[in-house]
Formats: structure tokens, sequence, C-alpha cells
């Protein structure tokens, strides 16, 4: 079962390996607008290879826009860097080895091969932006692979957000 977040509340925690060996950490994290967490399937897909690619190309815009970024998918290490080498992901932070409970706990959803080239198990993509304070502020959760938020767009709707203090909106939902 997934679990729906809901907006303008606490996230769940989040503290995971990259490939540059730092770490990531949502409690650390200190952007100026927010931090975009974007969770991908994983190297055996090629809707994540695309996505990643447009995420990226726009990686320098949106963290001039005071964003940072992360793409982190439940694959062992060795596969999130084949992702970031042979989908040339230099722009990005990618994080590796999400567990299936931490998934979950982010309301995304859980899905097992349906042929040999994918991984066993693993998540299907979500988006989210995360305020400094660690509320959450959009999410976007999908259970296929080829729904997705359009980048660029979203890119476009930062001066709303940022300058025009729009609020997180779904705040009502139990």
């Amino acid at each position: 079962m997934t679990n729906k977040l809901t907006p303008d509340t606490k996230v769940p925690a989040l503290n995971v390996q990259t490939l540059d060996g730092t770490g990531w950490n949502i409690a650390e994290q200190n952007p100026q607008n927010f931090s975009m967490v974007v969770f991908y399937r994983g190297y055996h897909c090629p809707v994540c290879k695309s996505y990643l690619g447009t995420l990226n190309r726009l990686a320098s815009a949106y963290e001039t826009a005071g964003f940072n970024i992360l793409a982190l998918s439940m694959n062992p290490a060795d596969l999130a860097q084949k992702s970031a080498d042979e989908w040339e992901l230099s722009n990005l932070t990618i994080g590796y080895g999400l567990s299936e409970e931490t998934a979950v706990e982010w309301g995304l959803y859980i899905s097992t091969a349906i042929k040999e080239a994918e991984a066993e198990t693993f998540c299907e993509p979500g988006l989210f932006w995360v305020r400094p304070d660690g509320r959450l502020y959009l999410a976007d959760v999908s259970n296929m692979p080829w729904a997705r938020p359009d980048l660029e767009f979203l890119y476009a709707k930062i001066p709303f957000a940022v300058e025009n203090k729009y609020p997180a909106r779904g705040t009502k939902t139990p």
C-alpha cells in the first residue's frame, strides 16, 4: 500500500548514498527555494533515460532558480553509475539504493519485473519539490513510466511559485 503525502507538511526522512560519495539527506538540504527529488524506475527504463536527459539539460537553470536536485532509484551503485555514464547525466546528483520501505513512505508505487531486463523490484516515477524547512510543496506520483510532469513547463512556473508566493495546494486532503 502506498502513502499519500500531505502538502505543506514535513516529508518523510530521505538519506541516501550518491555516486559522488557525499550522500544526500533531505534534512540537511538548504536550497534557496526548493529541493527537487526525482524518483526514477532505474537503468532498465528508456523513458527514465529520456526524462533524466531533459532534467540534466535543465539542471543549471533549476539551480540558478534556487533548486537543488536529486535523481534517485532503487538501483544498486553499479546500475546507477551505468545510468549516469551511459545517459550522460553529468549535471545531476544521482542517488542509489532507495529502499522499498522509504519509497512507500514517499507514496511511490512499487512494481515487479515483467521482463528480464527490468530490476526485480523498483519504484515507479515521482517528482517532489520540498521547501528548505522540509515541507512538501509539489508532488507528482505515477504508476506508469510515461506519466511524468513536463520539466520545462514546471520550470516556467517557478517565478509564479516563488515570487507570487503561491501556497502549496491540496492541504485539506486527509
